[in-house]
């Protein structure tokens, strides 16, 4: 043999090892991704987005908060236009969750809780339609239940006063602008200037004690 074959005989024998030891294409299949979670969405008006997207994105379960507006009659609304007031939209934060981990009963609460909902048209310091409060469900099921959590709540209530918070059919949801998004992580220091200015948490203490 020359030295030109002997280096062509040990390639071919290099290559059928490495072929042997690899076995064959079908048990190289990759693992399958994992499943994502499947979300459920709810609605939620309670006052200022910001602060109501921080609320709910401390709940475990919920997978993702986005600000927004609904409830209008204007296509594609700016904030400028919402916060006119002329829109007919309210801020709202849209909350996508997992079903398995958090109950829609949960949301509920956790939404009754960060609210003030004997302020008609308004939520502590801010004032206009665009400030209501409000659920809007997405289905019969989430009626029912946003309805007979408002009842329980106008029987049990631990404060004084009528409750206004509106029970509404989901409509057109906006995503607010990009700004807006986790706007209370992005700017720490002007949302807690401007959520203690507004008196939200002293109002929610004496609400709810």
């Amino acid at each position: 043999m020359t030295m030109k074959q002997i280096a062509s005989y040990f390639a071919a024998v290099v290559v059928a090892l490495a072929g042997a030891t690899a076995g064959p294409a079908s048990a190289q299949t990759p693992k399958p991704a994992a499943e994502k979670p499947a979300a459920a969405k709810a609605t939620f008006a309670g006052g200022c987005f910001w602060c109501v997207e921080e609320a709910f994105d401390k709940v475990p379960g919920v997978l993702a908060t986005i600000s927004g507006y609904t409830g209008g009659k204007t296509k594609s609304p700016t904030y400028e236009q919402v916060s006119s007031g002329r829109t007919g939209h309210t801020e709202v934060v849209q909350v996508e969750y997992d079903p398995k981990r958090v109950s829609y009963e949960k949301l509920l609460d956790v939404f009754w809780r960060n609210i003030d909902p004997t302020q008609r048209d308004a939520q502590f310091c801010d004032h206009g339609s665009q400030y209501r409060s409000g659920i809007f469900y997405h289905d019969d099921e989430q009626r029912k239940l946003a309805e007979a959590s408002k009842a329980a709540l106008m029987k049990n209530k631990p404060f004084k006063g009528e409750i206004v918070t509106e029970v509404t059919r989901a409509s057109e949801f906006y995503a607010a602008e990009d700004y807006h998004q986790d706007y209370y992580q992005k700017n720490p220091v002007r949302y807690k200037f401007y959520k203690t200015g507004c008196g939200r948490d002293a109002r929610l203490k004496e609400l709810w004690r």
